[in-house]
């Protein structure tokens, strides 16, 4: 089975695994874009041959203001406090609200992972940045998303997570920008949908640098191991919800640079 997007054809695999998986994060570093270049562009992503793949328009609360409201209920607020023009919060803390909250969770942390659950919010996990050092290990990403799978506690992840498959990139738009091995959203995708259909190991998963060793048909697989359709389906819709990413036509490109769109 597959998709026809605009006289592509996109494996019915790939599609389950990527529909509605970036959150547009333009504001946020190392894109910085004003506000209205944010807007237009959510804009016109939303009226792409790739809408497939758009979920929510990410933006702190301040921003809120200025926004305009026909995008209402299409944000995801940083916010500390309940917002009633959001589709879901993005927190520092365990927040009550009427919408879903996903609260950031970090490595060195896990405890706090019970204690989301216990609340009934999600968790979020920041997987990157613009320094080296705020990019987490396989081990340590790797340690949050299985024990998110034991606790069956949904969650996103965010932050340097614009390229498909984990390499060297550099870590900002910057002319001469530093360099660093930053994790792919394939690798993660893959990786928690393994975890939440019972992989015990998943960091080999995250640490894949061989984009041939992902492959997407009627199966979704990495190496030897695959999950159906179905499978892939359910662990989007139940455990890995989305990925924030500061450029959506970054990862378009790249996955048409990878021959898979």
């Amino acid at each position: 089975m597959s998709n026809t997007i605009s006289n592509k054809t996109v494996s019915s695999a790939l599609h389950a695994l990527l529909e509605r998986f970036i959150d547009y994060a333009g504001l946020f570093p190392p894109a910085k874009l004003p506000l209205e270049t944010c807007v237009d562009n959510f804009k016109k992503y939303a009226d792409s041959d790739h809408k497939w793949m758009l979920r929510w328009f990410v933006l702190n609360e301040s921003d809120l203001v200025n926004a305009p409201t026909d995008l209402n209920g299409a944000f995801s607020v940083l916010a500390q406090s309940d917002q009633n023009r959001a589709a879901t919060l993005e927190t520092k803390s365990i927040v009550n609200a009427e919408r879903p909250v996903y609260c950031e969770v970090p490595c060195d942390n896990l405890a706090m992972l019970d204690e989301v659950k216990t609340a009934g919010c999600y968790a979020k996990i920041r997987t990157g940045g613009i320094k080296e050092e705020f990019i987490p290990s396989t081990k340590d990403v790797a340690a949050f998303i299985e024990r998110c799978a034991e606790l069956r506690l949904p969650f996103k992840a965010t932050a340097g997570l614009h390229h498909p498959i984990r390499a060297t990139y550099a870590l900002t738009y910057e002319p001469n920008s530093p360099k660093a091995t930053m994790h792919g959203f394939l690798n993660v995708l893959m990786a928690s949908a393994f975890a939440w259909h019972g992989m015990e190991n998943i960091e080999a998963v995250l640490a894949e640098t061989d984009a041939s060793a992902f492959s997407f048909n009627d199966r979704a697989s990495w190496r030897d191991n695959s999950l159906s359709v179905e499978q892939v389906k359910d662990a989007r819709a139940n455990f890995i919800h989305a990925v924030g990413s500061c450029s959506f036509d970054e990862p378009v490109t790249e996955l048409q640079a990878l021959r898979l769109l």
